[in-house]
């Protein structure tokens, strides 16, 4: 997958655009994506991402880099063997994109703030 154009509140992937924070996994779209604490991503947040075990995660904290991931967080994702990738979703796009050729990635997108 690909993910063609972020702009503040959107992204395009694969020919369809998302105007809602989403996660991109190696076989499917969650749309529509919600965090039990906004700008706090919780390790229960993450359960497809768990369940699919990409080998990298790329964190897109939004347009002004507002979403924290709070040690818990990192903690889980390491001892899953998930690389964590944390970035300003405009970055964390690129990664993403640069990644997805040769490793399994999946990506968490807040498109906001």
């Amino acid at each position: 997958m690909t993910l063609e154009n972020y702009a503040f509140g959107r992204v395009t992937l694969e020919g369809r655009t998302y105007a809602a924070d989403l996660i991109v996994l190696p076989d499917r779209v969650i749309s529509h994506w919600w965090r039990e604490e906004g700008h706090s991503l919780s390790v229960s947040d993450l359960a497809a991402v768990f369940e699919a075990a990409p080998e990298i995660l790329v964190v897109g904290t939004g347009a002004q880099g507002m979403m924290r991931v709070p040690q818990a967080t990192r903690d889980a994702l390491a001892a899953a063997c998930i690389r964590l990738v944390v970035e300003c979703t405009r970055d964390a796009c690129e990664t993403f994109n640069r990644l997805s050729p040769t490793a399994r990635v999946a990506a968490a997108l807040h498109l906001t703030c």
